[in-house]
C-alpha cells in the first residue's frame, strides 16, 4: 500500500463522477449533524439498507461524507444555542456558546470550521503513516492501558476546575456515580436501576447530554429572556469575525496540532471515541494556558482545540476499524455493517484485499472534512442570525426538535424521561456554579474505567502495581499522570 494507491483512488472518485455520493454524504452529515440528538450514528444507521444495491466503493464515499461533515455541524448549534449536535461537540460549548452571547458567532463558527477541516485532515494523514504499523499500534493497548488512560482524563477533570475544585470532584463523583447504573461489568449483577429495565444498560449518554447542555440551557434562556446574543449588534454579526475565526487557527497551530494529535490517538482506542478525545483536548488546552481563567468565557482557543480533536478522531478510529474489525467509535461500529453488507471482512485482510476501497474511504473522508467546512462558511453569516431570534421561539423549538431527536434515536419514552430530569439537574448545576465538564466526563470514561480496572486484575492476578512496571506503555501514561497532578504547582512555581 502506498501513494500510487492513494493517487488512484483520488482519480477514482473525481473521474467516474461518484463525487456526487460524497456530496450527498456531506449534506447528509450535516444536516444530522445539525440536528441535537441525532448525529452521523442515525445518519449511518439509515444508510446501512440504502447502500445495499450500491457499488462497494460508491457506498465508502457515501458513508465517509457522513462521518467527515456531522463533527462540524454538530459545532454549529453547540456555538449557536449552546446545544451540542452530536455528544462530542458538547465540549464547543464551553467557550463558542460565550463568544455567540458576545455577539462573535461569526468568530466562533469560522474558528471551528478551518479546526474541524485541518483536524480531520491532520487525523487523516497521520491514518495514512500508521496503517503499515496499525496492527503493532492497536496491540500496544491493553486493559491496564485503557485503565490508566480513563485514570488520566479522569484527573485531568480535577485539575481543570481551577478555582472549584471541590464542585469540581462533587460533580465527578455524581458522575462516577451515573456510569456505575446498571448491569454489572463483570458479574453481570444489576446496580441501581430503580426496579426498571430501563436502566439495566446504564445511563444513555445521548439523552444525558442533550438534557445537561440543550435542555438545562433552554431553562435558562427562558427565565433571562431576550435573545441568545442579548444587545449584541446583528448587522455586524451577519458580515464579520469569520475570516477573523479562520485566522485564529493558523495563529494557533499549537493548540491545533496538539488537538488533532489528541483525537487521533484516543480515536485509534477502541470504545473512547470523539467525546472523549474532544475533552480531554480541551482540557489540556486548560491547563497548558497562561490564562486558564479565561476559558469559559469565550476564549477562541476553547473552540479550536476540541473542533479539531473531533474531526482528527476520524482518522484515528478507523485504524482499529480496518484492522482488526474493532469499531474506535459508534459511528464506525456501524461503517462495520455497511463493510460486512458488501461483503468485506473487515481485519488484517482488508488491507490486503480491499485497498481501493480503504483507500476510497480516506478520500472521502478527507473531501468531507473540507467540504462541509466550505459550505459551512459559505451560510455562515446566515446562521449566526439564530443567535438573535428572541428566546419565545427559540426554546419551544430547540426543545421539540432535542426531545423528538433523543426518541428517534432509540424510540424509548424513558429517553425522553432522562433528558428532561438532566435538564433540570444541568440548570441547577449552572444555576449553583457547579462543572458540568466534570459529571460528562466521568460519566463516559466511568464504564472503561471500571472495566479495564477489572480486568487489569484478573490478567495479573491481583498485582496490578507489578504488572503495568512490566509495560513501557503504561509506564508513559503513570508519568503522564503524575505530570497532570504536578502541572497547577509547577505553574505557580513557574509565574511567582
Amino acid at each position: 500500500m502506498g501513494l500510487d494507491v492513494l493517487f488512484d483512488a483520488v482519480l477514482a472518485v473525481f473521474t467516474s463522477g461518484s463525487v456526487i455520493y460524497v456530496f450527498l454524504g456531506v449534506v447528509l452529515g450535516l444536516t444530522f449533524g445539525v440536528i441535537p440528538g441525532l448525529g452521523g450514528t442515525t445518519a449511518l444507521a439509515l444508510l446501512i439498507p440504502v447502500t445495499f444495491s450500491m457499488e462497494s466503493l460508491d457506498a465508502m464515499y457515501l458513508a465517509g461524507g457522513v462521518m467527515g461533515a456531522t463533527s462540524f455541524g454538530g459545532s454549529i448549534t453547540a456555538i449557536l444555542l449552546n446545544t451540542p449536535g452530536t455528544a462530542p461537540n458538547a465540549a464547543t460549548t464551553f467557550d463558542g456558546y460565550p463568544l455567540a452571547r458576545q455577539g462573535k458567532a461569526g468568530l466562533a463558527i469560522g474558528a471551528s470550521a478551518c479546526a474541524s477541516a485541518m483536524g480531520g485532515l491532520i487525523g487523516l494523514f497521520t491514518l495514512l503513516l500508521v496503517i503499515p504499523v496499525a496492527r503493532e499500534l492497536v496491540l500496544a493497548f491493553g486493559p491496564a492501558e485503557f485503565f490508566l488512560l480513563t485514570i488520566l482524563g479522569l484527573v485531568a477533570i480535577a485539575v481543570s476546575a481551577r478555582g472549584k475544585l471541590l464542585r469540581g470532584l462533587i460533580a465527578g463523583g455524581f458522575g462516577l456515580l451515573l456510569a456505575f447504573v446498571g448491569s454489572d461489568t463483570v458479574s453481570g449483577e444489576l446496580r441501581f436501576t430503580l426496579g426498571t429495565d430501563y436502566l439495566w444498560d446504564g445511563i444513555p449518554l445521548v439523552p444525558t447530554l442533550t438534557g445537561m447542555f440543550a435542555l438545562s440551557q433552554m431553562i435558562e434562556l427562558a427565565l433571562k429572556g431576550g435573545s441568545v446574543a442579548g444587545n449584541a449588534d446583528a448587522a455586524k454579526q451577519r458580515i464579520s469575525g469569520v475570516w477573523e475565526g479562520v485566522r485564529a487557527v493558523f495563529v494557533n497551530w499549537p493548540t491545533l496540532l496538539r488537538g488533532s494529535a489528541i483525537g487521533t490517538i484516543i480515536g485509534a482506542i477502541p470504545g473512547l471515541g470523539g467525546t472523549v478525545a474532544s475533552f480531554i483536548a480541551y482540557t489540556s488546552t486548560v491547563q497548558t494556558s497562561k490564562n486558564p481563567e479565561s476559558f469559559g468565557k469565550g476564549n477562541i482557543l476553547g473552540v479550536i482545540a476540541p473542533e479539531s480533536a473531533n474531526n482528527a478522531k476520524d482518522g484515528g478510529s478507523l485504524v482499529p476499524t480496518v484492522a482488526f474489525g474493532i469499531p474506535g467509535s459508534a459511528e464506525t461500529a456501524l461503517f462495520l455493517g455497511i463493510l460486512v453488507l458488501h461483503g468485506i471482512d473487515p481485519g488484517p485482510s482488508i488491507l490486503l484485499d480491499n485497498q481501493r476501497e480503504v483507500y476510497g474511504l480516506i478520500v472521502a473522508l478527507t473531501l468531507s472534512a473540507v467540504g462541509a467546512s466550505v459550505i459551512g462558511l459559505i451560510f455562515s453569516r446566515w446562521l449566526v442570525m439564530i443567535t438573535h431570534i428572541n428566546v419565545d421561539f427559540l426554546v419551544p423549538v430547540v426543545v421539540a426538535v432535542s426531545l423528538t431527536g433523543v426518541y428517534v434515536l432509540a424510540g424509548k419514552p424513558g429517553d425522553v424521561m432522562l433528558a428532561m430530569i438532566m435538564g433540570v439537574i444541568g440548570y441547577l448545576m449552572i444555576r449553583f456554579d457547579y462543572p458540568r465538564l466534570t459529571l460528562v466526563i466521568a460519566l463516559v470514561l466511568g464504564e472503561t474505567c471500571e472495566r479495564s480496572f477489572h480486568q487489569t486484575r484478573m490478567i495479573s492476578d491481583y498485582d496490578m502495581i507489578g504488572f503495568m512496571a512490566a509495560r513501557p506503555q503504561s509506564l508513559i501514561l503513570i508519568v503522564l499522570i503524575v505530570l497532570t497532578l504536578l502541572l497547577p504547582s509547577l505553574r505557580r512555581v513557574k509565574w511567582r
